[in-house]
């Protein structure tokens, strides 16, 4: 699975940030290449960075109580990665996004 948040120190060239509709599309991509099954998947900014690269969480509820797993996300040369392939990514806890409403994305 996939999570992202946090931050971290580099000397990396940063790059312009992908919009969250490429994020989200991209790691949708990623799960239906997986075949996992999920009910929505919500993409927040929450201003870290990993190696100068933007991170990006995507909540993604996989149902059943709800079950909600959070990947912490980076376009590193175009690809995406997440924290659960690096997992030098960090992903602490944080609160971006908790006002922000949440709708079926499938």
């Amino acid at each position: 699975m996939l999570l992202a948040a946090a931050c971290g120190s580099s000397a990396a060239t940063q790059t312009a940030q992908p919009s969250l509709t490429t994020v989200r599309r991209a790691f949708v991509a990623r799960l239906k290449q997986d075949a996992l099954t999920y009910r929505w998947v919500a993409c927040v900014r929450n201003g870290r960075r990993y190696k100068g690269l933007a991170i990006v969480r995507c909540n993604v509820n996989f149902g059943m109580d709800p079950h909600v797993e959070a990947y912490c996300t980076v376009f590193d040369h175009g690809k995406l990665v997440t924290n659960h392939e690096n997992k030098a990514i960090p992903c602490a806890h944080d609160d971006a996004g908790f006002t922000v409403p949440t709708a079926d994305g499938s």
